[in-house]
């Protein structure tokens, strides 16, 4: 509620801090991107083995990969339109606050700044924020075949998060691309922790408590089943904690990532076990805080983890 205070829903500045606090809450989203820009742009210094560079090419980062994951949101109001409707009448737009018009009206501008902020950093950095563009389009449209990827959770999980790794292409070209020299060697270790992060983010967020379950609304429990949406969530986590000890044997540094790996996934581990036990609204949003938390140390562990062990 705090979020709200003092936000005047008769004014269009307080219905879109309204809606940013229900929809894309900058005070979670902001920390977390940073997180992810800040560290993408690190790795890959690290895996080429250079200096990490100026300030400018963490600022670009962040800013472009703000839009994305805006744009993202904005995707998802218009591909979801007919089903909160229907479904879920008290989010911002389906009761009014806002317009579908105005969201993708503002999605839509802060195109250009992104677009701005790649181009003044380095020209080359547009193509890569294009390949992003494409991808999310696609999505958008649900891929020419929303029926298809509606019926098929897994397919539908897998052609979305694909979406990831091309932005952490797009985040690492920030440092590797200005460089001149091409991505750095062991960069997929880095984008497969991304694509695994992202699924984890995405199983999270879906795996309900049974009385939260509604009509209309997908979610993996509600297809698979509680057991099978958890083993799927386990899964994505393990790729992602194999692909950070993947990223830590490139640097050298197999035992340290293997030991702060293990120690970043002890309270994931327990929220997934707790929800299995008892599978109520609070074990629910246990679950999906603490695998933010540690998608959160992840990143952290990439960027930092080598300049501690170098000291």
């Amino acid at each position: 509620m705090s979020d709200l205070a003092g936000a005047d829903p008769k004014s269009l500045a307080g219905r879109l801090w309204i809606y940013q606090a229900e929809r894309f809450p900058l005070a979670r989203t902001i920390p977390l991107l940073l997180a992810f820009s800040a560290s993408s742009v690190t790795a890959s210094a690290h895996l080429a083995g250079r200096p990490v560079p100026e300030f400018w090419a963490y600022a670009t980062a962040f800013v472009v990969v703000l839009v994305f994951f805006w744009q993202m949101r904005v995707a998802d109001e218009v591909k979801d339109a007919d089903t909160d409707a229907r479904w879920r009448p008290e989010r911002p737009i389906p009761r009014g606050l806002v317009s579908l018009r105005l969201i993708v009206g503002l999605g839509i501008a802060s195109s250009f700044v992104a677009l701005a902020a790649a181009f003044a950093f380095d020209p080359w950095l547009v193509l890569l924020v294009l390949m992003v563009w494409a991808w999310l389009g696609l999505m958008t449209v649900e891929f020419f075949a929303p029926k298809l990827l509606h019926a098929s959770p897994a397919l539908y999980l897998a052609t979305h998060m694909a979406i990831m790794p091309l932005i952490d292409v797009f985040l690492t070209g920030c440092e590797w691309l200005p460089a001149g020299h091409g991505l750095p060697t062991g960069l997929w270790t880095f984008l497969l922790m991304s694509l695994a992060n992202g699924c984890v983010a995405e199983f999270s967020r879906k795996i309900w408590a049974p009385v939260n379950e509604r009509p209309g609304v997908d979610t993996y429990t509600s297809a698979w089943g509680i057991s099978a949406a958890v083993a799927a969530l386990a899964g994505a986590w393990l790729l992602g904690f194999f692909a950070l000890i993947a990223y830590g044997h490139v640097l050298a540094m197999t035992k340290w990532f293997v030991i702060a790996g293990a120690a970043a996934s002890l309270p994931i581990a327990g929220s997934m076990i707790t929800l299995l036990a008892s599978p109520t609204p609070a074990a629910q949003k246990r679950l999906e805080t603490l695998s933010g938390i540690w998608i959160l140390l992840c990143y952290v562990l990439a960027a930092t983890l080598p300049f501690v062990i170098r000291i």
